[in-house]
């Protein structure tokens, strides 16, 4: 099993930024690819960004590329979200996730463990 908490979700304002964390415990972090999703009210949630097991490797969603980065701290047990220039439409719960297949996936059903979600508010 693989626990996951995400933290610094909160009220920002339209062109502000801020720092998702998601802080992992249970089996060894570093096995893992780490994902974030998010999801809007109303909608499916969707992927956003994905980073590989060493860090070397991420991907983003086209709708967040230049704006968030993912990256991760293997000694802390911690994968990040930098979110910049953030607009209304980024409003959502997001979400981090864990996944065991050999290379970093977009796709929801690789992802074995999902923490719980933070919740973004961007302000016009």
């Amino acid at each position: 099993q693989v626990h996951l908490v995400e933290s610094g979700g909160g009220l920002v304002q339209a062109g502000g930024s801020l720092r998702l964390s998601c802080a992992a415990s249970g089996r060894t972090f570093s096995n893992y690819i780490m994902g974030w999703f998010l999801q809007a009210p109303e909608k499916e949630r969707e992927f956003l960004a994905v980073v590989s097991r060493s860090g070397g490797i991420t991907y983003y969603a086209d709708s967040v590329k230049g704006r968030f980065t993912i990256s991760r701290d293997n000694a802390k047990n911690t994968v990040y979200l930098q979110m910049n220039s953030l607009k209304p439409e980024d409003t959502a719960i997001y979400y981090c996730a864990a996944s065991s297949t050999p290379y970093p996936s977009r796709s929801q059903r690789d992802y074995n463990y999902w923490g719980q979600g933070t919740q973004v508010t961007v302000s016009s």
